[in-house]
């Protein structure tokens, strides 16, 4: 397998990685590694932003948040049907790696942008490296699930952030020497950026106490496309606020769906405009409970040590029930009254680490990448337009 070369701006052979962003949870899996591949003077790491996210400032403010450098491409692809984001997204990002011709692109995730960068790439042989490799919920029926099936299968370098993923992929046949067991990039933006979130002290913003609300999100269709369903969540959130106060950042798929913060089908929950990175974070860790139908929420409450109900039937995040501080309650918002008692009886727990949770996930991908594009001593000088450099 080879990666496209360029010469570097000091005459050096530079390899370029094409680092996919589209989703605001890709920021945060991203960024660490981004920045670890900035430090290998042989690597050129580009950041392409496909729009899937399409809240300019939102965007802005996670960019800016995890400090990473405003997107060299921006594809602007937009809201639309999963069928119509994803053509998008393969059209317009083909496009540009056949001007680019980027070493390497690598993904991270299991969004849209994710499956169809990879598709891309792959389609014209240039090497995939895919962030948080190996998770499957074993159910289909979510778009989220094919994309992890699909990209994985797609994935020269898999990188997996736990024992269970390097096992998931194993199992479905993939190389092990294409699979790395390098951690959760995720956690490493937290444990970078959580006394700054903390002194954001989001949670004085809405007159609450440490330790004395839950925090709720919620955005998969099957939990609030459809109206009945959405509103017998409301209910048990109107029950829990009965308990302690609850605060609902709410995402624009649910927002659309609900009459407003004056709606009285949730008096006693405070509904507000999605948060940024670090305002989140600082409610989410000095919060009591939350309550979410988020992947990655489970994966950040274990490392801070807050409890977690997660409103799925599964979930490809198992770590987080058998070593971290979620619940998995199931489909039915009637669990959230009971499961929130029962832990709320409890004292909070301690913060979890799982194995290589440690905050330097990003730098083991990167010294991966680096290793296997590193160009071989004593190999021809590159034409002045691009060079081989071999993996």
């Amino acid at each position: 397998m080879t990666a496209a070369s360029t010469r570097g701006s000091e005459g050096g052979v530079s390899v370029e990685i094409a680092c996919v962003v589209g989703a605001r949870p890709n920021f945060m899996k991203m960024a660490p590694v981004f920045e670890a591949l900035r430090s290998y003077p042989w690597l050129r790491p580009t950041l392409v932003h496909t729009g899937q996210h399409y809240d300019e400032a939102m965007s802005r403010v996670f960019f800016d948040e995890l400090g990473m450098p405003a997107p060299d491409v921006n594809l602007e692809v937009g809201s639309a049907t999963h069928a119509v984001q994803t053509a998008r997204i393969l059209e317009r990002f083909d496009a540009w790696l056949e001007e680019a011709r980027p070493g390497l692109v690598l993904v991270a995730g299991d969004v849209n942008s994710t499956v169809a960068c990879a598709l891309a790439a792959a389609k014209r042989t240039i090497p995939v490296g895919h962030v948080e490799s190996g998770l499957r919920s074993r159910d289909r029926t979510m778009p989220e699930e094919l994309n992890r099936i699909v990209t994985d299968v797609l994935a020269d370098f898999l990188f997996a952030p736990s024992a269970d993923a390097v096992e998931n992929l194993a199992a479905e046949g993939i190389d092990r020497a294409k699979i790395h067991f390098v951690g959760n990039s995720m956690i490493d933006s937290l444990r970078r950026h959580l006394a700054a979130a903390r002194a954001r002290r989001t949670h004085d913003r809405f007159g609450l106490d440490p330790r004395g609300y839950a925090v709720v999100t919620l955005h998969r269709p099957s939990n609030v496309d459809d109206p009945e369903s959405l509103e017998r969540i409301l209910d048990a959130l109107r029950s829990l606020a009965a308990r302690l106060p609850v605060v609902f950042p709410a995402h624009p798929r649910t927002a659309a769906r609900l009459a407003g913060p004056g709606d009285p089908s949730i008096a006693g929950v405070t509904v507000c405009e999605p948060l940024g990175y670090l305002d989140f974070l600082g409610l989410m860790e000095a919060s009591r409970l939350v309550v979410t139908d988020s992947g990655g929420i489970q994966e950040e409450t274990t490392a801070l040590g807050v409890p977690c109900l997660t409103l799925r039937d599964n979930t490809e995040r198992p770590i987080t029930v058998s070593e971290g501080t979620n619940r998995l309650i199931g489909s039915d918002p009637a669990a959230i009254a009971p499961a929130a008692e029962t832990v709320l009886a409890m004292p909070p727990p301690a913060p979890r680490a799982p194995a290589l949770w440690d905050g330097h996930a990003g730098g083991r991908i990167a010294a991966i990448l680096a290793a296997a594009l590193q160009p071989r001593p004593g190999l021809p000088a590159p034409e002045e337009d691009s060079c081989r450099a071999t993996i």
